[in-house]
């Protein structure tokens, strides 16, 4: 699936992560995928009004970060641990 397929898309083809560049758990979140050597795409929710409207539909509200996995998983404000059990590796 291309990155457009991916994009605002509850089940994509890889890992896409919602996210803001000022918010720390997005940070932290993204760190982890790539310490993980996790590929994923990042979308800037202030800089797509379709990301954000997308996420608050998600969402109910704004949460973020918010991660959809290939499988259907939606993983909303994951902590580390939460990601490690996804991703099937350690914290």
């Amino acid at each position: 699936m291309s990155e457009n397929g991916d994009l605002y898309n509850p089940k994509p083809g890889q890992i896409v992560i919602y996210s803001a560049n000022w918010c720390p758990d997005c940070k932290r979140s993204k760190q982890f995928l790539e310490d993980h050597h996790a590929t994923y795409i990042n979308v800037e929710i202030g800089k797509d009004p379709q990301a954000f409207a997308f996420v608050e539909k998600i969402t109910r509200r704004v949460k973020i970060p918010t991660i959809f996995f290939p499988d259907g998983v939606i993983l909303i404000e994951p902590d580390n641990e939460e990601l490690a059990r996804k991703l099937g590796v350690t914290a």
